[in-house]
């Protein structure tokens, strides 16, 4: 079986969508399925070299991240008819709509992952666009969603969020799950030690020092104002402990944050790292405390899974929607997105005995072999995909008509 994934953009800066599309088409390729895949980059971009399957980059779109290309269109008309099934990661971009044009045309059967696009924290956080959403959803979107062979969630919760966020909503809904590929070395015992000192090597202002960690997008959504406050409200009980910074954002965001630290007298207390791959983003992981992320929207949290596979316990708002589980198998605390909820996750991570955060750290693992695992979690989804059609009898059960 041949498949093709489409996604915007492979630059690892843009976050989960990449990295989940990167597990899943090597799940797809050690079960012998044939995967490329298309994407509206610039073929010279420096993050395309080192995939090991053929990527197509039909160079850049326009209208910024919305991404019109004509060229994505060519090229999907010339192409699409060689595969059997099209796997699409987000929408609100163009290349969505492109491909429900094509696909609709050919009969080709394809696949929307909502990556989290449908939760109604955006319509309340960014209110001035919504009215654009709802003409585009009206005229275009909503299209896309309705002739999809099937919508894929990560979560049941991702699901009811999403479900009539826009009228007229119709489609045919599956809930796949979400997983990683366990970080190398990782399955056993983790020697923090060590880590700590590869990445202290990186980062010499850690050297012997205990870290917390936020390693994701530096975005408003995340909660680093809250994470931020609640840190300089308790920096007695946290003198100790440096707050590691680290993940993309755009630079004027990421002054802003780093201002704020300032103006909270937290310039020797939190170290900014910029984004952090492979070697360094484990290292970092496995050597932290803990991993914190007070986010006010996370449809899965491909970071959270990460940091529960090296065995490091994680801090989340409720708002990260596997927070059901991380609570569950006491592999972290969770509390709201509000600045007391998040003072409550550092002081109840103060307040536990060694014993019952190494409890923690063996939960974190455990938790992430039950729920997360990628081998277990694309066997929904690449099923649904080879069978071409919904593994659920009833299609038309968010249709409401």
């Amino acid at each position: 079986m041949r498949i093709l994934f489409v996604i915007r953009t492979l630059n690892p800066a843009w976050g989960g969508p990449v990295q989940g599309f990167k597990n899943l088409s090597t799940q797809a390729q050690k079960r012998g399925l044939h995967v490329e895949v298309a994407c509206v980059d610039d073929p010279s971009s420096p993050w395309l070299k080192d995939w090991h399957l053929p990527v197509h980059a039909v160079g850049k779109g326009s209208l910024g991240m919305f991404g019109y290309s004509g060229h994505l269109d060519q090229w999907l008309s010339a192409n699409i008819a060689n595969f059997d099934a099209v796997v699409v990661h987000g929408i609100w971009m163009y290349f969505s709509y492109a491909v429900w044009k094509v696909a609709k045309r050919r009969q080709i059967p394809y696949y929307l992952f909502i990556h989290g696009a449908l939760d109604p924290w955006f319509q309340q956080y960014y209110p001035h666009k919504n009215l654009k959403k709802k003409l585009y959803w009206r005229f275009f979107e909503s299209k896309v969603m309705r002739d999809a062979a099937a919508v894929l969630f990560t979560t049941e919760e991702e699901k009811q969020l999403a479900h009539n966020a826009f009228l007229p909503y119709q489609c045919n809904p599956v809930v796949v799950g979400y997983g990683i590929t366990s970080p190398p070395e990782t399955k056993g015992f983790i020697d923090r030690a060590a880590a700590s000192r590869e990445f202290s090597a990186l980062h010499p202002a850690l050297k012997g020092r205990k870290f917390c960690l936020y390693l994701s997008r530096i975005h408003e959504k995340k909660g680093i104002d809250l994470l931020l406050q609640s840190y300089a409200r308790l920096r007695d009980e946290y003198r100790d402990v440096v707050l590691v910074m680290a993940g993309p954002g755009d630079p004027a965001t990421v002054n802003k944050f780093q201002s704020l630290g300032n103006e909270l007298g937290l310039q020797d207390r939190v170290l900014w790292t910029g984004p952090l791959y492979e070697g360094a983003k484990w290292a970092a992981m496995r050597a932290a405390d803990m991993y914190i992320l007070p986010s006010h929207q996370e449809n899965f949290g491909i970071s959270v899974v990460e940091s529960l596979a090296c065995h490091t316990p994680v801090l989340i708002s409720n708002k990260v929607n596997i927070w059901r589980e991380v609570e569950g198998e006491s592999a972290g605390l969770v509390e709201p997105d509000t600045l007391e909820g998040t003072t409550n996750l550092l002081k109840r991570w103060t307040a536990l005995t060694g014993g019952e955060r190494e409890a923690m750290h063996c939960h974190a693992r455990s938790c992430y072999e039950k729920y997360f695992d990628i081998e277990t979690n694309s066997r929904i989804f690449l099923d649904l995909v080879q069978s071409g059609s919904d593994v659920t009898p009833n299609v038309n059960a968010e249709a409401g008509v």
